[in-house]
């Protein structure tokens, strides 16, 4: 059976799923009839790596970002959390949107560079890497599919600059159908679990002071200039966040080495409530056992 995270589950639209090499026809422009129409009335889910560009572009903390420009989504039921833009206060439209267009265009959300196309990740429940496919979402407002232009799914993808937000957006992805397709195999994941997964996701900034924390790295075994490289870069920070992330909270294997010392304490103190709460069975047990004889 496949996982397949699909954008338009509430939706009408019923996609048909494509190979990049599929050749559509679109073009959207200034001149345009319907230009406009779609940042009218949004529903943007963001990408961690949206974040992180839209807060540089605005020169704010993604803490600053998160507050003012973005409102949390449940997923799944309570399961992890997505982000989505937030519009215009009482209104649908999107906040960056303009009379001459988007305001942010050059870091515009990747939902934003993939319309009309949708990706749709998916992976099946016995492989351990995700397989991307496409669909085309044909609405009645937009004109621009009958545009005298041709291309493939792929070109349409470079031209939008798609493949660098891929890219960085693909650890949060496997993130998110590794939950899925785990379901309850994993638990049902603690209200401190969920908070720190939006954190590490969304959060970069408030991430950044846990990584350079006491704390952390008196757990951690990070050497120096590692870790100064990911203090330094955003970019960097954040994919070390879903590997931290995979190794925490799914138990996988993705090198980062804890103190040996710190972590030989965490198994023993492991060990020792293990056998406390098996005397403490034990005990109750006898207990009641003496009391019904």
């Amino acid at each position: 059976m496949s996982q397949i995270d699909n954008p338009f589950q509430n939706s009408p639209v019923m996609p048909e799923m494509f190979h990049g090499t599929k050749t559509i026809q679109f073009r959207c422009h200034k001149g345009i009839a319907c230009f406009n129409a779609c940042c009218k009335s949004i529903d943007i889910t963001l990408t961690p790596y949206d974040i992180l560009r839209l807060k540089r572009r605005l020169g704010i903390s993604s803490t600053e970002f998160l507050e003012h420009f973005t409102f949390p989504f449940e997923m799944e039921k309570d399961g992890i959390a997505g982000v989505k833009l937030k519009p215009v206060e009482n209104g649908s439209a999107c906040q960056f949107m303009t009379d001459g267009g988007c305001s942010v265009y050059e870091d515009r959300p990747s939902a934003c560079r993939y319309y009309p196309v949708a990706l749709l990740s998916m992976r099946r429940q016995d492989e351990y890497v995700d397989k991307d496919a496409y669909a085309l979402v044909v609405e009645e407002h937009c004109l621009g599919h009958k545009e005298d232009r041709y291309l493939t799914i792929d070109e349409y993808r470079t031209e939008q600059g798609l493949d660098e937000y891929d890219k960085f957006s693909r650890g949060w992805r496997q993130l998110i159908l590794k939950k899925k397709s785990s379901g309850p195999t994993i638990g049902k994941p603690s209200k401190r679990s969920l908070q720190f997964f939006f954190m590490t996701c969304y959060d970069v900034d408030r991430f950044r002071d846990f990584v350079a924390s006491d704390a952390f790295k008196s757990l951690y075994d990070i050497p120096g200039n590692d870790l100064d490289k990911l203090l330094s870069d955003d970019v960097e920070l954040m994919q070390f966040g879903f590997r931290f992330l995979r190794q925490v909270l799914f138990g996988e294997e993705m090198g980062i080495a804890m103190r040996t010392d710190v972590a030989e304490e965490r198994r023993r103190k492991v060990m020792d409530n293990r056998m406390r709460l098996e005397r403490d069975a034990a005990e109750f047990h006898s207990q009641t056992a003496a009391e019904d004889y």
